[in-house]
């Protein structure tokens, strides 16, 4: 079997590459510059050499074709695009053309291209649903985007959805809640807290602002959620599942638990700053995973607490990168 991953640079991309190496497959990876992008994450894993990497630009149809052309893949997973939240409102263009012209150039090329049948994996998004008040949200739950990134993922969720229905593509969205992991890029606030937490902990005197803690998010672990995105593309019929813990928690949560991990007392080291805000947050998020559980047996393991740990430990024992395996 032959995989091509768009974005294998990223958190997911490499977790996933990982997976599938250890499947037997062959994996192709893409990125905008093939020959300077940077390889940190697949070097952290030890499966730099194992990859084979070439240059695509999601919004460019003809570079899309090319390495549909070049990879002939079995299963594509289209995991690249403009991910920050918080930047898509500075951004917002960027952010709707990586996304949306992305998947839609994958999608026309999987219809127009006759030698083989293709099966997609999308990364869609929990932000599509916006605020889910009390109630976690399923496939049936409808999208309020809050934000320009929430929009955009919007967007190519009802891309896929459409191409498989009008043209009966084999292809999946996979409706991620937040997940975390030592290889998630440092301008994420996970990854701020628990660093902050470790350099205080080793005699920094700096505070660490955020914006607002009450928020809550559904917190999972990313190296698993990478096993749910492969298992989609292994049932008979095409279909759309959420990926979550089923469990939210505030971010003051996420901050004590990881200072706490290095015996310190949060509200010693941490203020807010209403200059962090978004435009337009939304303060609850979690899902509910019970038909995908149902349907694929899969459920997640680890919680927002083991994640936590898990982070603290691999900046300490691994120098920022965990390697992850469950093969």
């Amino acid at each position: 079997m032959r995989a091509l991953i768009c974005g294998v640079n990223g958190q997911d991309g490499s977790y996933l590459a990982q997976w599938l190496i250890a499947k037997g497959y062959e994996v192709w990876g893409t990125s905008r510059d093939a020959q300077t992008s940077s390889r940190a994450n697949l070097k952290a894993l030890g499966i730099e050499r194992q990859i084979k990497l070439i240059s695509m630009a999601p919004s460019d149809f003809r570079s899309v074709f090319n390495a549909f052309e070049y990879s002939e893949p079995d299963e594509i997973y289209y995991l690249c695009a403009q991910s920050s939240v918080g930047l898509s409102f500075e951004q917002p263009a960027e952010t709707l053309d990586s996304s949306v012209m992305g998947i839609l150039n994958v999608l026309e090329v999987m219809r127009l291209r006759k030698k083989k049948a293709i099966r997609l994996y999308n990364a869609s998004s929990s932000e599509c649903f916006g605020d889910t008040g009390a109630t976690p949200a399923n496939t049936e739950t409808p999208f309020r985007p809050r934000s320009p990134y929430a929009v955009a993922k919007a967007s190519a969720h009802w891309l896929v959805a459409n191409y498989r229905e009008a043209y009966g593509l084999y292809a999946c969205n996979g409706i991620l809640f937040n997940h975390e992991s030592p290889l998630r890029p440092k301008r994420f606030v996970t990854q701020k807290i628990v660093h902050a937490a470790r350099r205080i902990a080793q005699g920094s005197e700096e505070r660490l602002t955020l914006g607002r803690l009450d928020i809550s998010r559904d917190w999972g672990w990313a190296p698993e959620y990478v096993v749910l995105m492969h298992l989609m593309l292994q049932q008979d019929k095409p279909d759309d599942f959420v990926i979550a813990t089923g469990q939210s928690n505030r971010l003051k949560d996420f901050v004590e638990a990881a200072f706490g991990y290095f015996n310190l007392d949060w509200n010693a080291h941490v203020e807010t700053s209403p200059s962090l805000y978004r435009p337009d947050e939304i303060t609850y998020s979690a899902g509910d995973p019970s038909a995908t559980f149902a349907t694929l047996g899969w459920q997640a393991k680890y919680r927002m607490f083991d994640v936590v740990t898990m982070m603290c430990e691999a900046t300490t024992s691994h120098g920022g990168a965990l390697i992850f395996s469950e093969h």
